[in-house]
């Protein structure tokens, strides 16, 4: 039986919703990869995005336990109302090629048409179920990337302290942005436009202190941690003035147990490049991460494999590729 899932859903329901999860992870993953944690399910199950409506979607089974699920966000922000991402569509293994993903793909479907959504993209692993699965549905890969990982401690004994160029210095938080910066944080956010995006549907909105503050919201009300480290250039670059964000990174752990963190946005505003400042700000946030969250041992990120730049200072840094993926989007 196909049915919405409410919010917030049961405990039961999300033991149920997560065993999915888990079953397809440890079957369709490298055995590397650390399986997502409860409290990363139940979090994303219970708290919505501020930027769009999600729908999830269940197949259930006689005894109650779940073939398959999906999650479909709904961008309301002006500049995506045209689109859609499909956050998951997972079959438990010993459920597949019995029509499940297709009679879940089929309810998204017809919810993304009643909404008026022109396209819908995903992200997946390459060589997997997935790409197999959507294949035969009219995506296609339109941004390329890899997954990379550091580890933590072997980085952190291994790579010089950073160091900054004069008129620079650190500042970092755990959490929210501090209201002096929320300004100049969302400006820094705006720099990521010119991040290789290949041919997706999605755009970026711009930034405001609002919308940099709802982001790291999410995170905490998911149960999460977010810790960010930035770069701050005096106006006129002597130690005088007001502060400007130069460059920042962030790291979440969407499960403060979890052993391995994922590394969010890495920008430095296009005129502060060419300084190191983007490898300076990442080693800052390495040493951070390994004082407050001793309990990490990997850092993992994913880059689109024609952002050279990023590729560099990763590579500088000790990242080693882990396995590929793509950004697949379907039109409607």
């Amino acid at each position: 039986m196909l049915k919405t899932l409410r919010t917030p859903p049961s405990e039961a329901e999300t033991d149920a919703w997560h065993d999915v999860i888990a079953a397809a992870h440890l079957h369709d993953v490298p055995a590397s990869v650390p399986e997502p944690g409860r409290t990363e399910t139940a979090g994303k199950l219970r708290v919505q995005s501020p930027n769009g409506r999600v729908r999830h979607l269940v197949r259930a089974a006689p005894d109650g336990s779940y073939d398959g699920v999906a999650a479909l966000l709904l961008f309301t922000e002006e500049s995506n109302r045209h689109t859609a991402f499909l956050d998951a569509l997972v079959v438990r293994p010993e459920a597949r090629r019995r029509g499940v993903g297709a009679e879940l793909w089929s309810a998204i479907r017809a919810e993304l048409t009643a909404d008026g959504r022109s396209s819908v993209s995903a992200m997946l692993e390459l060589g997997g179920a997935g790409e197999a699965f959507v294949d035969g549905l009219g995506f296609t890969k339109v941004l390329p990337l890899a997954w990379y990982v550091q580890r933590v401690r072997e980085a952190d004994a291994r790579l010089p302290e950073a160091q900054l160029p004069d008129g620079y210095r650190f500042a970092a938080w755990d959490g929210v942005v501090p209201d002096a910066l929320a300004d100049e944080f969302a400006r820094a956010h705006d720099a990521m436009e010119d991040a290789p995006a290949g041919g997706m549907d999605e755009r970026t909105p711009r930034w405001d202190a609002e919308r940099v503050r709802n982001a790291a919201r999410l995170v905490d009300d998911r149960g999460g941690v977010i810790l960010t480290s930035v770069v701050l250039a005096s106006a006129d670059g002597a130690g005088r003035g007001t502060d400007r964000v130069a460059a920042y990174t962030e790291v979440v752990l969407r499960d403060p147990s979890h052993a391995r963190a994922l590394q969010y946005d890495t920008v430095v505003v296009p005129e502060h490049r060419g300084r190191g400042l983007g490898r300076a700000v990442k080693r800052h946030l390495l040493a951070t991460l390994a004082e407050l969250h001793p309990g990490v041992r990997e850092i993992s990120t994913s880059v689109a494999d024609d952002n050279a730049p990023m590729l560099a200072v990763n590579a500088a840094l000790g990242y080693r590729r882990e396995r590929p993926a793509g950004i697949f989007q379907a039109k409607l």
